[in-house]
């Protein structure tokens, strides 16, 4: 009866450590994780871990600091890079000669209580994923960011080197 009283004990505390509540930084961060396209346009995938869950904005959290004419209306920068055979790697430029950054507004993951979370979020880069209009598009790369609803912003991430 000791044994399977203390098995018993044992499987209960394996699977009780299951369900710990995680304590993770409240700045979010973040790891890349893949790359695939889909026609002209791309997904980029990246996890994430933030110890209060507050990723991610409602479509009415237009109030600032989230405002459309803010840094922080959206969530999530992906900033768009073309490896110069000669000078390394630059930030690509559009036609106007600005930089190429893809902009996405991921909506809440978590709303309540203050909450450690952790997950996946792929987002969308479109119309085109890399900048047609370029000779040095040919192997390219991307920079990532999350930013949370307190504003915290995650560790930057670069994905892989892409060929195309």
């Amino acid at each position: 009866m000791l044994k399977y009283s203390l098995l018993f004990s044992a499987l209960l505390m394996l699977f009780s450590s299951c369900f710990k509540e995680q304590n993770y930084n409240e700045v979010p961060e973040i790891e890349f994780v893949e790359f695939f396209q889909i026609g002209d346009s791309a997904k980029i995938g990246f996890t994430f871990q933030d110890g209060e869950g507050d990723i991610g904005l409602s479509d009415d959290q237009i109030i600032a600091p989230y405002n459309p004419e803010s840094k922080y209306y959206y969530n999530v920068y992906i900033v768009y890079y073309e490896k110069d055979d000669v000078d390394g790697w630059d930030v690509g430029k559009d036609i106007n000669g600005d930089s190429i950054v893809f902009k996405n507004r991921i909506k809440p993951i978590y709303f309540g209580q203050p909450k450690g979370l952790k997950g996946k979020i792929i987002a969308t880069i479109e119309p085109i994923y890399y900048n047609p209009f370029s000779a040095e598009s040919d192997t390219i790369k991307y920079k990532i960011q999350l930013i949370d609803r307190a504003l915290h912003e995650s560790n930057w991430v670069e994905s892989n080197e892409i060929i195309r």
